[in-house]
């Protein structure tokens, strides 16, 4: 059985000195100061490991394009960063494209190894995307109904899907594939706030990168970007890189939402991609994020734990509310239950952050990363 020893990331957005014994799974979490039982000394963060719920791929990885070796690949240099579990992420493309994308995140799911990361499906945004806000987006946008609504609700490894409510027929698709233990996410949008807020009714369970790709705040016609700032079940998720949302706003959001209703999610592309074919496959890293030859913002070019110090060190979140952000609402947005937590049951994907938020160590399912 291991054990660490330092300051613990809490449930409640906290942090308290302790000891994390553990093994596959974290057996206790002991309060208090006591010996020390580590070379990790009390100063040290023990966070559970991050949730990334959407990347589009990294450096010369890009998901659209990638075997399942590649994504193999990819979700072992996550983990390193300090992103124990992930979604790949799609965007809209031809549905034979995107099947093509789904066979593989399945294939590489199923091969994955033990101490690579998790994968833990797809994430698919679009093509259920309204027009006008498809951003870097290929124009291949769809309504969600019919046959086009099948083919994507039978994707196999489909966790997670990003969808504009205002389209016809999108609260019917919302609540079906809800119903099929899909998180239907708000996101590439321009519904008003009451579109927003009957989408949520309907089952929506996250604002994809709250502010980017929606109708901007206005305050005589509230929008989706209103909605996300609401209290709400639906998870705001943002990209804290600084580039996609202004540190100020960042501020705001966490006072609107506080820690417990936002989610850290990276929106990462590949800004080296092998192959060009792929729809963002042109994104270059310029000014602090991932853009298209136009200068259009195609994603970032951030890691979890670069997000989480910008909460911290920007927006004025504390360790232990990034560790909300960044885990266990990510977890929660997935219904899962034994991910995102240093509680006892829960598996071993633990990180170990030194006093200026420096990565000293990673567990995976219990085991340390060399």
């Amino acid at each position: 059985m291991k054990r660490l020893r330092g300051l613990i990331a809490r449930a409640d957005g906290s942090t308290a000195a302790g000891t994390v014994r553990f093994t596959a799974t974290i057996e206790t979490v002991e309060a208090g100061g006591g010996a020390d039982v580590s070379d990790r000394g009390v100063s040290d963060y023990i966070l559970p490991g991050f949730i990334d719920l959407q990347v589009n791929g990294r450096e010369a990885v890009d998901v659209m394009s990638a075997s399942p070796g590649e994504l193999g690949e990819l979700s072992a240099a996550l983990a390193r960063e300090g992103t124990t579990a992930w979604l790949p992420t799609a965007i809209t493309a031809p549905l034979a494209r995107i099947e093509t994308v789904a066979a593989a995140i399945a294939e590489a799911m199923a091969a994955a190894a033990e101490i690579s990361g998790s994968i833990l499906g797809m994430h698919l945004e679009g093509p259920f995307i309204a027009a006008a806000r498809r951003g870097a987006h290929p124009a291949h946008n769809l309504e969600p109904r019919g046959d086009a609504l099948e083919r994507v609700a039978s994707l196999p490894a489909l966790r997670m899907i990003t969808l504009a409510p205002e389209l016809d027929g999108a609260l019917d698709a919302i609540a079906r594939l809800s119903a099929r233990g899909i998180a239907v996410s708000i996101g590439h949008t321009d519904a008003s706030l009451e579109q927003a807020e009957a989408a949520v009714g309907a089952g929506a369970r996250m604002f994809t990168h709250t502010f980017n790709a929606m109708a901007p705040l206005d305050h005589r016609r509230p929008t989706a970007a209103a909605a996300a700032m609401l209290p709400s079940r639906a998870c705001a998720a943002v990209i804290a890189d600084g580039v996609h949302v202004h540190p100020a706003m960042l501020r705001l959001l966490l006072l609107a939402r506080g820690a417990g209703g936002i989610c850290l999610a990276t929106d990462r592309v590949a800004t080296r991609a092998a192959r060009r074919t792929a729809p963002l496959a042109r994104a270059a890293a310029a000014g602090g994020a991932a853009r298209m030859p136009d200068g259009r913002l195609a994603g970032s070019v951030i890691s979890m734990l670069e997000a989480v110090r910008v909460m911290v060190e920007r927006a004025g979140a504390s360790v232990g509310e990034a560790a909300l952000m960044a885990a266990a609402n990510p977890a929660r947005v997935l219904g899962l239950g034994n991910r995102g937590k240093i509680e006892a049951g829960a598996i071993s994907d633990l990180l170990v952050l030194g006093p200026r938020l420096e990565l000293k160590a990673v567990f995976i399912g219990g085991r340390e990363l060399a």
